[in-house]
């Protein structure tokens, strides 16, 4: 297991020490919102659907970003709110989160307006955080691009590749 120190150079050995320290407590995995799984497990792999900005309450962040829609700043919080539901399925799926060992792949889907230019900042709310709860960890390669359109018109839209020790 990974440790790593934090910001107040205390280290923290677990990704859930982590996220207390965050001040993060793991929602319930949204469900599936049409006729898929939230997540497949095969192998040492698991492969995460897309999730959204979901709030524990349900209540799901919709917009466009951009031409003064939904800003940059707050489609950050929305990407990382989608970290953490990302986060709550994995917990889920695996029953511990140490079992992570590393975050391989993300793709970032941002309901965008067509001039809208700055992708890879609201996705890294969503990687920001995967960072900040498995430390290296959680450096991953990821796209991060716009689209004219998401279900629910929600404003991201993040899935997920994994890998797991043996």
């Amino acid at each position: 297991m990974n440790q790593f120190p934090t910001a107040a150079g205390k280290v923290e050995n677990s990704p859930y020490e982590r996220l207390s320290a965050l001040g993060i407590t793991l929602p319930p995995p949204p469900p599936p919102i049409a006729n898929f799984v939230t997540h497949v497990l095969e192998g040492n792999m698991l492969y995460l659907s897309g999730q959204g900005p979901r709030e524990a309450d349900g209540f799901l962040h919709a917009g466009k970003v951009g031409a003064g829609g939904v800003g940059v700043e707050e489609a950050y919080g929305h990407a990382r709110l989608t970290g953490i539901n990302l986060l709550s399925v994995m917990q889920d799926a695996l029953g511990d989160l140490s079992r992570v060992k590393r975050v391989v792949k993300l793709l970032g889907m941002v309901n965008a307006v067509p001039d809208f230019e700055d992708h890879p900042s609201v996705i890294n709310g969503c990687s920001d955080l995967l960072i900040e709860v498995f430390g290296p960890a959680g450096e991953h390669a990821r796209s991060a691009v716009g689209f004219g359109s998401l279900p629910g018109n929600i404003t991201v839209e993040i899935e997920a590749i994994v890998a797991l020790h043996g």
